[in-house]
């Protein structure tokens, strides 16, 4: 059995792309997109048709309608191939707009259900700032799902489990990115791989203490930079592996073990935490790493948001 296979036992697997056509061969359950994987999709020659028909049916639209089209389309597609849920993600422009936020995600949730995709088939991808989990706590009272994004550090964590949100996605390659650079030379990758990788021992803090306290939240590691990160969070409820990844796993007969145990971290000397958002700010700015990688991601998901509307505006010439 290869090692995708033996992963799927203990983890439900999830694509990261906007690349359906590559999604059949590794069959996932789920998949998620976001705005760099959309844009990298649509500037392949074989996605310019549905671009460009979907752009010309929104002909005299506001760009922002245009975008979430555009997305939502991408998710219609990916959806005919997969059994599970698929990910579309709010415009990162307006992560520190609970407002907006909430406003957006009734608009994708609103053009999947025009298009006959019930609500339970989608998840709405939010960054995990203070007012993006706002945002994320009121639509989930409207039976809107979310997946909390760019998650970095267990305060975000928490006040997401609190937010009773559906879906969180630690970053574990952008955590261990970060740490690897601020090592620099003195960086030791076989001191620091599998459990002990800095990415992998945040998501596994984040996923025993879900599981002591009973938070029901589903915790899916994201952004992996390696197979041995992926092996070390077996066991996670969900984990969503670029296509690149997949392969890597679906071409190793390599043995794999479960590493995450629910049953075991119920039992867990762990105690309760709760943040207000005085005490949420303060651990997040407390965090170099976190607070680093999140406005980070806000600004590369943003910009590639402005390069997709720019690729759209130049077909509406």
């Amino acid at each position: 059995m290869n090692q995708l296979d033996q992963l799927r036992r203990h983890t439900t697997v999830v694509a990261d792309t906007g690349n359906f056509r590559q999604l059949a061969q590794y069959a996932p359950q789920d998949a998620t997109t976001n705005p760099s994987l959309i844009l990298k999709a649509v500037q392949q020659p074989e996605y310019a048709p549905l671009l460009a028909e979907t752009v010309a049916a929104q002909a005299g639209r506001p760009m922002d309608a245009v975008v979430d089209d555009v997305l939502v389309r991408f998710g219609r597609e990916i959806l005919k191939i997969i059994p599970g849920r698929v990910s579309t993600e709010v415009d990162a422009r307006l992560s520190f707009d609970t407002a907006a936020t909430v406003a957006r995600a009734r608009r994708l949730i609103g053009l999947y259900e025009a298009a006959g995709v019930t609500r339970e088939r989608v998840l709405i991808k939010i960054a995990s700032t203070w007012e993006g989990i706002r945002a994320a706590e009121q639509l989930q009272r409207e039976g809107i799902r979310c997946n909390l994004t760019l998650l970095f550090a267990f305060c975000q964590a928490v006040a997401c489990g609190d937010a009773k949100v559906q879906l969180i996605s630690p970053f574990v390659g952008r955590i261990y990115d970060w740490h690897k650079k601020a090592a620099g030379a003195g960086w030791d990758e076989a001191a620091h791989a599998g459990a002990n990788d800095p990415g992998v021992k945040s998501v596994r803090a984040i996923f025993n203490h879900y599981k002591r306290h009973g938070v029901r939240t589903e915790v899916m590691g994201a952004s992996f930079r390696n197979v041995g990160q992926i092996v070390a969070l077996a066991g996670c409820d969900l984990l969503t592996i670029s296509p690149e990844l997949l392969a890597s796993l679906q071409g190793s007969q390599t043995p794999l073990a479960a590493s995450l145990d629910a049953a075991a971290a119920a039992r867990m000397d762990l105690p309760a935490v709760h943040y207000d958002e005085k005490g949420f700010r303060w651990a997040l700015n407390d965090d170099a790493m976190a607070t680093e990688k999140l406005a980070e991601g806000i600004r590369a998901f943003a910009a590639d948001a402005v390069k997709l509307e720019r690729l759209i505006e130049d077909l509406r010439k």
